[in-house]
């Protein structure tokens, strides 16, 4: 179980990285590249921690599904960006298929 533990770091330090990369301004301001940087070393470390007992395909996946799903929220929340119906409908099937890959698949 310690997997999944490590998975929710390597996402929640993506969506962090990715969150401060506007910011950074193409790498020419110091703290939000620094951000940027750091978040990115830790989330591939734990995401490399993960992959220990988690096939790649299915901790990818969840990786991936879950920062799209949480850098949309971010941007949404924090950026005063847009989500349209289309935009809501996707980032919804993206959440239901990392949950079918959570509760049905015999990979994980």
């Amino acid at each position: 179980m310690i997997h999944w533990a490590y998975l929710a770091i390597a996402i929640l330090a993506e969506v962090l990285g990715t969150s401060f990369l506007k910011q950074a301004e193409g790498f020419t301001r110091l703290w939000p590249s620094v951000t940027v940087i750091v978040s990115y070393i830790v989330a591939f470390y734990f995401l490399s921690l993960t992959l220990r007992t988690l096939p790649i395909g299915i901790a990818y996946a969840v990786w991936a599904g879950a920062g799209v799903a949480l850098i949309a929220l971010v941007g949404f929340v924090f950026l005063g960006q847009e989500l349209d119906g289309p935009a809501l409908i996707g980032i919804g099937l993206i959440v239901a298929g990392v949950a079918v890959i959570n509760l049905f698949s015999s990979a994980v």
